[in-house]
């Protein structure tokens, strides 16, 4: 497995090795041990979680609250997703800061987020299928947002026209007005 630091304290970008022949490929998308290793922590998944997007919806920045904040190992199963990531934690020299990528099915290449960060992404192809383990249960009660457009914040999403967002997402406060525990 290829592991890759980010601008972002933690987060990782983690490419499993692809074993191609004629008859497809083979690949450990996930192995306990090597993850520990990698993010240098054990982190126990207890939940998987599955959406499927259609090309220019964008989803987030979402994240939860202490004590239920997630951690969360994203990967796209079918198609390609802008992914992004806002540092959330008022102490680190990188709060407010994000970070980007594509994430493929073709590449196999993974995200790994720690509790502590927004998350979000915008959907490249025509569908894509994105597939994320998450360290914590959903906690509606927990669960937060921050505007996708926070012009502090100044992610530079690759769009050709304006997202397809949720009535949740556009309705998201800044990151000065959001509340955040971390």
């Amino acid at each position: 497995m290829l592991i890759e630091q980010t601008p972002l304290t933690e987060v990782l970008v983690l490419t499993p090795r692809v074993f191609r022949d004629d008859r497809g490929f083979f690949t450990e998308s996930y192995n306990k041990q090597a993850f520990a290793k990698a993010v240098g922590a054990d982190v126990e998944f207890v939940q998987d979680n599955h959406s499927r997007s259609t090309r220019g919806v964008l989803r987030g920045l979402h994240y939860q609250l202490p004590p239920r904040a997630q951690g969360k190992l994203v990967r796209a199963l079918q198609g390609e997703i802008f992914d992004v990531v806002v540092d959330l934690r008022r102490s680190s020299a990188t709060f407010g800061r994000w970070f980007g990528i594509t994430l493929s099915a073709e590449k196999g290449n993974q995200l790994w987020i720690p509790p502590g960060f927004a998350h979000g992404f915008l959907t490249l192809s025509e569908t894509a299928d994105v597939l994320y383990k998450a360290s914590d249960y959903y906690a509606p009660d927990r669960e937060r947002a921050i505007a996708w457009n926070d012009h502090d914040i100044a992610i530079e999403w690759p769009l050709t026209e304006p997202p397809h967002l949720s009535a949740k997402d556009s309705r998201a406060p800044t990151l000065d007005r959001a509340e955040i525990l971390a």
